[in-house]
């Protein structure tokens, strides 16, 4: 029997067709070595005079000690530039599997989508990436760069009462297990958390995962890969901790506020909808959008189909929602 899966959005579909082949690449175990290896000898991100856009925002990077293990955590700081005051902050969280990305190449849109409209101000985090550095690496380090944060509110001109974590796909997840984390360690409490496409379960067992194998631009077996890398040995065990996977959490009691947001026709469909309705379950805020015809990336491959456009402006609307709380 043939498997069945839900149609794409006709625009995004369309961008895919355009793509080829490239669109639907696996990420494999030989694939992510080589990926890796080229991001580290040849990455091209923005350079901060071009972050800056000609004097439009201020943008500065921040080296943070890490509180263990020695070495530091790089934030690049970033806000309207002639903008007075303590501004609101959404702390953000590159994607990329938790093994690729960086925390310059997100900050031209973020800056342009949220940080001009809405009047706030970006941290992003550079986060070190998998299998480098196994877990608990990246969380810890999103950890201690929003404990320092939280701290130097006043040195950076934001708001300690008005931070938002955020992030998409890997990014998601990790806003996620971040504010399981501070939750738990009693650490800095963020207004809320961004959760987009997020990467929450290492399990590979729901629905649309199984569903979307080789039908989505993030599949199953792409998924694994990264996971493997982030988990190692433990990948595939009971020993996997909520911080790691948030999706393996059994309290979603006591959360910021959160906005969750995964497409129809995407691997994460079914777990970020689970987490969606946990929240809900213990008793907590959540609001949940799951668009209909959308993939893994779907605003990123195609950022003028009206779904994305549909997609920001929802994204948008609660952010301005939560911060004027």
């Amino acid at each position: 029997m043939e498997r069945r899966v839900p149609p794409l959005d006709p625009q995004v579909g369309a961008v895919l067709a355009g793509a080829g082949e490239q669109a639907w690449e696996v990420l494999t175990p030989a694939r992510l070595a080589a990926w890796q290896e080229s991001d580290a000898a040849a990455r091209s991100r923005p350079t901060l005079d071009q972050l800056r856009d000609g004097g439009r925002f201020e943008v500065t990077e921040v080296r943070v000690p890490r509180a263990e293990g020695g070495g530091e955590v790089t934030l690049v700081s970033a806000r309207p530039a002639g903008l007075g005051g303590a501004l609101p902050l959404l702390y953000y969280l590159h994607g990329g599997g938790m093994v690729s990305g960086d925390a310059w190449s997100v900050l031209p849109r973020l800056l342009r989508g949220w940080a001009l409209p809405l009047g706030l101000a970006v941290v992003s985090v550079e986060y070190r990436l998998a299998p480098r550095t196994r877990f608990p690496g990246a969380v810890e380090d999103c950890y201690d760069g929003l404990a320092w944060v939280a701290e130097h509110a006043g040195e950076l001109g934001v708001d300690a009462q008005r931070v938002v974590i955020g992030g998409k796909s890997a990014g998601g997840g990790l806003a996620a297990a971040l504010a399981l984390l501070a939750r738990d360690r009693g650490g800095p409490a963020p207004a809320g958390q961004l959760l987009l496409s997020p990467m929450l379960d290492d399990r590979g067992d729901s629905f649309s995962s199984h569903q979307m194998a080789g039908r989505d631009t993030w599949d199953r077996a792409s998924n694994a890969t990264a996971w493997q890398a982030v988990l190692g040995d433990r990948y595939g065990t009971a020993d996997v901790s909520p911080y790691a996977a948030p999706a393996r959490a059994t309290d979603l009691s006591g959360l910021p506020a959160a906005y969750v947001e995964v497409g129809s026709a995407e691997t994460f469909r079914d777990e970020a909808v689970g987490y969606a309705d946990a929240i809900w379950r213990a008793g907590g805020e959540a609001e949940l959008h799951v668009w209909p015809g959308a993939c893994h990336g779907f605003d990123t491959l195609a950022p003028h189909a009206t779904l994305s456009r549909d997609a920001h402006a929802a994204r948008t609307a609660w952010l301005r929602r939560l911060l004027e709380r």
